[in-house]
């Protein structure tokens, strides 16, 4: 049984297709999210085999979504949208196959049979485009917060927060992901640092450093990673 995760903004478009899945009797829908927000959690928790992915969606566009995934975890993708001119961006992605809407029984089946067959290839191994603008939790909505304006990105227990003039954010964007693909600089274990919002850093006998951002905050700097600091601002 393939297990797939849904992502539509649209509940009507995630009802039809759930139901032609489950039609076929090979797919097992284990779940269903309206925005990249809720899928994130969703892929990491649900572990899916294949995404079924709206492309235009509010906010944070499927193609946003796929960079924002840590790679050990990304699930094989089927596009599906309602514009047949994303055809060769979503083939670019490696993706498994491209649906449009309405989508058909027999188009569907042969995605399935794809799927089943493992003709499809591996997940998306090409999907290195940066991350411009950091989904975040705010009150019943979605926080964009563009990633020019992140003084700095701190984990904890409870999360990964990112902390910017306007206050400090969840997302649920790892750290690894926001290193690698939005250019934050890692100088501690469990912080990022924003090289063009770093005001001054101070070091210890230790060795160990504090940076202070130009908006006043201050972030840990382990021996770790105090070279590479340094070394990316250019001292």
């Amino acid at each position: 049984m393939i297990r797939a995760l849904l992502v539509d903004d649209e509940p009507l478009a995630r009802d039809e297709l759930a139901a032609l899945l489950g039609e076929t009797g090979q797919v097992e829908v284990v779940g269903s999210c309206g925005n990249a927000a809720e899928a994130l959690p969703a892929i990491r928790q649900l572990r899916p085999d294949v995404l079924f992915l709206d492309i235009q969606m509010p906010a944070v566009s499927g193609f946003e979504l796929l960079a924002m995934i840590d790679p050990e975890i990304l699930p094989r993708v089927v596009f599906v949208t309602a514009h047949d001119g994303y055809a060769v961006k979503a083939f670019e992605e490696s993706a498994a196959d491209y649906l449009l809407k309405p989508v058909e029984k027999e188009r569907l089946a042969r995605t399935i049979a794809r799927l089943r067959e493992g003709t499809v290839g591996p997940a998306p191994l090409q999907l290195a485009a940066p991350v411009k603008r950091i989904p975040c939790l705010g009150h019943r909505a979605i926080k964009l917060v563009d990633v020019a304006e992140v003084e700095f990105v701190r984990s904890s227990e409870a999360g990964v927060y990112v902390v910017c003039p306007a206050g400090e954010f969840f997302t649920e964007l790892t750290l690894k992901v926001l290193e690698e693909r939005a250019g934050l600089v890692r100088c501690h274990k469990q912080y990022l640092v924003n090289i063009d919002r770093v005001d001054e850093i101070s070091l210890g006998d230790n060795l160990l450093g504090v940076v202070r951002t130009k908006g006043g905050q201050e972030v840990p700097v382990s021996r770790r990673y105090l070279a590479r600091l340094k070394e990316r601002i250019g001292l």
